[in-house]
């Protein structure tokens, strides 16, 4: 009897794949938040969000929780959601002295009625943090978001630069001798940007499965929002302060030699 061939993943069911793949291995090299989450992500997030004390916060995307926690640090009362039901096990793990505070729960973010299902407008703000490229679609999370935020609430997400880090760009270096001697010019060379698209790749140096990532150019990001009734009113680009040695250690970093180029951008949006 012939026996037919099963059906190839969708890019979503792949993506949740990689990441239940990779949880472990996330979670132990990612921790409480490497320099990107220190020194780019975090600063510009705690700024956006505002958290006072007693609000009730959504965090899409959790991971292994760690902004979870942070949250909770500022007086927030979280909800934490995630796709990968292994990464949610990694943040109840790490998170045993926030029951108070944090409530996990795996949640996909692209299912509208998901997310809907958690009540009506309950929350002051909600996080997407570092995962919106990271979803087959986003204009489910909006529409949800326009039925869960309290009028006035908050969005906040961050990720790659749509512009400056995405899955076609390169990191090059250039070296020139001139009058004051040799001079090595940084740059990153963008072959891609307005088409969305897809790409494999790894967040992390080594993970276990390349994961896909999902591009969209900032327009298309931004109109996600807007169709939703959003408005931007806050947006930061961070990139890393100039290093003392560029080429002393790992000279095509982020951190070593693009403090004029933003890998990261945060931005709030509000319901109009």
């Amino acid at each position: 009897m012939h026996q037919s061939s099963p059906q190839p993943l969708t890019a979503h069911e792949e993506t949740r794949s990689a990441w239940n793949t990779n949880a472990a291995f996330w979670d132990e090299r990612m921790g409480e938040g490497n320099d990107f989450v220190n020194v780019l992500i975090w600063p510009a997030v705690q700024r956006l969000l505002d958290i006072q004390p007693g609000a009730r916060v959504l965090d899409i995307a959790c991971g292994n929780g760690l902004t979870a926690r942070r949250l909770a640090d500022l007086g927030a009362t979280v909800v934490a959601s995630d796709f990968a039901e292994t990464m949610i096990d990694h943040a109840r793990q790490r998170s045993a002295g926030y029951s108070a505070r944090i409530t996990y729960q795996v949640l996909d973010a692209t299912d509208e009625a998901a997310l809907t299902a958690l009540g009506g407008k309950p929350f002051d703000a909600a996080l997407c943090s570092m995962a919106l490229f990271d979803m087959a679609e986003i204009e489910p999370l909006f529409r949800a978001l326009a039925q869960l935020l309290r009028p006035g609430g908050s969005f906040v997400f961050s990720l790659m630069h749509p512009c400056f880090n995405n899955p076609f760009t390169t990191h090059s270096a250039e070296t020139s001798n001139g009058k004051g001697g040799s001079t090595t010019r940084y740059a990153v060379k963008v072959y891609g940007y307005m088409t969305a698209a897809t790409a494999h790749g790894t967040a992390l140096r080594n993970q276990p499965q390349p994961h896909i990532y999902f591009h969209r150019a900032l327009s298309t990001l931004l109109e996600s929002g807007f169709c939703a009734g959003f408005v931007v009113d806050g947006l930061e680009e961070r990139a890393f302060p100039p290093s003392d040695d560029p080429a002393a250690n790992q000279p095509l970093s982020w951190s070593s030699a693009y403090s004029e180029i933003p890998p990261v951008m945060v931005v709030r949006m509000r319901l109009s």
